[in-house]
């Protein structure tokens, strides 16, 4: 799965470190997230749309 998690993230001047404390989750989450290594649980994508203001198809793409 593509995600666009770190240019949003970028765009607003936040490191993985400030997106994990806003999601509760660990910096090695996002990093594991924006890379691909890992997809978020659906629970975390709506977090993650919601915390952008954007929808989950806006932020994650199939491959």
């Amino acid at each position: 799965m593509k995600n666009r998690l770190k240019v949003l993230r970028a765009e607003r001047d936040w490191s993985q470190a400030d997106l994990a404390d806003q999601l509760n989750v660990s910096r090695q989450s996002v990093n594991a997230v924006e890379t691909g290594k890992y997809d978020p649980s659906l629970p975390l994508a709506f977090k993650i749309a919601a915390l952008f203001g954007m929808a989950i198809e806006d932020i994650f793409s199939v491959d």
